[in-house]
């Protein structure tokens, strides 16, 4: 078989059996993780506008909107769903940048309602393999060049999640897969500047997954040669200079998926590291009023994402995200960083913003050989000089998260919700994501995952 027909085989085939253990533990980390998310941003800038604007647009209510509980189309729940996974950036990753979780279970989710219902065996194989395909598809680097790793990949991704859960054909796949990689796209200039889209671009990529899959059901077609043709995937993204053959290495055998990291802090994945050596700094002794001058030395790509100077501008959450010299100053002055500190009124504060101008960032393209995350931090004060570097952030393969820390962010994220999930909810919540893959039906989620405050809202 061709490379395209292996994935496609792989997609429509593949049993939870059949899927590694450590694998099998991510995708249930990455679920959980990103349920999280979405109920913690709920109530974020451009999550409350779009959620208006799906309601006035309308349509058939096919799936749920997760904490307000709206019935919507379901290419819309997904978009909206999306879009809240991502607005606190405390989902999973990975390198150079690649985002799915966010998009694919709320695309999953969104299909498993339009369908009437999936077990939690059929759900996790689902996002499953479309986290592998997505994986397998990631790019480096080099290759993405500024491009957003998640507009480019995610969207295949996603379809391939919904087209498993609906049962698509192998020729409706193919479509539905075609389809998507029209759709694919975005820039990281969206993250230096601080724009909402970097959270827009997540929703985009679960609805394209919704959107594909459905118009592929009504025969609407897509490239066949997405995947290797001439202006195909590795022509237009891996610049010729990838063959698709290795898509499909070991597919089934090795999981790419396992490549997955998970964020400590609630931002940038090219931030951990520096946050990180920040707050092993300030716990050795070193205090925000005794320091003159901090120095962050950053691999070039980190660089030219997080490294820029610090200003709130008119989205101060995305910015204190996307910015090393804030996470600096925000762990120095806090002694931690939890998504309290990403507020806007947090990140405009006068103490931090001072701080942050104290804070000077550098390039250097010998950090690559160390790798991804690599950084190295050097504290002044007076004529004292500490230096403080680390070559794999928290959370990234090789220097992996406990099982506290994942169960840490997830408070983090349930306390700061907006709209919060009452102890009941929350309580049948975890235990169904503890049994998640013995659920006879995984829409019974949905109920759990909607705020008491939503509810009354919709009977006022």
């Amino acid at each position: 078989m061709s490379p395209t027909e292996q994935l496609i085989d792989f997609v429509r085939s593949t049993r939870l059996d059949e899927i590694d253990l450590e694998a099998r533990r991510i995708v249930r980390t990455m679920i959980t993780t990103v349920l999280g998310t979405t109920v913690a941003g709920a109530g974020e800038d451009g999550c409350r506008e779009l959620r208006g604007l799906l309601l006035e647009n309308g349509g058939a209510p096919q799936a749920t909107s997760l904490v307000h509980g709206d019935r919507l189309p379901a290419a819309s729940a997904a978009l909206l769903n999306g879009v809240m996974a991502r607005a606190l950036d405390y989902c999973d990753a990975m390198e150079p940048g690649l985002h799915l979780g966010s998009s694919l279970v709320p695309a999953a989710l969104a299909a498993a309602e339009f369908r009437g219902g999936v077990s939690g065996e059929e759900f996790v194989t689902a996002v499953a393999v479309g986290a592998e395909l997505g994986s397998r598809l990631n790019l480096t680097e080099a290759l993405y060049d500024g491009l957003d790793p998640t507009g480019v990949v995610a969207p295949l991704a996603a379809t391939a999640t919904v087209g498993r859960i609906l049962g698509l054909s192998g020729d409706q796949l193919l479509a539905a897969l075609g389809l998507a990689f029209n759709r694919a796209g975005g820039s990281f200039q969206s993250n230096v500047d601080g724009s909402l889209a970097v959270r827009l671009i997540q929703g985009w990529a679960a609805e394209a997954g919704v959107t594909c899959a459905l118009w592929a059901l009504r025969g609407l077609t897509g490239p066949h040669n997405f995947l290797d043709g001439v202006y195909g995937y590795t022509h237009l993204y891996g610049r010729g200079q990838v063959d698709a053959t290795t898509f499909v290495e070991e597919l089934g055998d090795h999981y790419a998926l396992t490549g997955t990291m998970f964020k400590k802090y609630p931002s940038c994945g090219l931030t951990q590291g520096v946050t990180e050596l920040a707050l092993q700094a300030r716990r050795s002794g070193i205090l925000a009023d005794r320091i003159d001058r901090v120095e962050v030395v950053l691999p070039p790509y980190a660089y030219r994402l997080v490294g820029h100077p610090f200003a709130p501008g008119t989205n101060p959450r995305v910015n204190g995200q996307f910015s090393a010299r804030f996470c600096v100053a925000n762990a120095f002055l806090n002694g931690s960083s939890r998504l309290e500190h990403f507020a806007p009124a947090a990140v405009t504060g006068k103490a931090v913003g001072d701080l942050a101008a104290r804070v000077h960032v550098t390039a250097d393209s010998a950090l690559d050989e160390r790798g991804h995350s690599a950084v190295d931090l050097i504290v002044i004060s007076g004529d004292s000089e500490q230096h403080f570097r680390l070559d794999i952030a928290p959370g990234f393969p090789g220097n992996a998260l406990s099982q506290e820390d994942h169960d840490r962010r997830l408070q983090d994220c349930l306390a700061a919700a907006a709209s919060p999930l009452p102890d009941s909810r929350i309580d049948k919540l975890m235990e169904s994501l503890r049994t998640l893959e013995e659920l006879d039906d995984v829409t019974d989620l949905v109920a759990d995952l909607i705020s008491p405050e939503a509810d009354a809202d919709r009977t006022a």
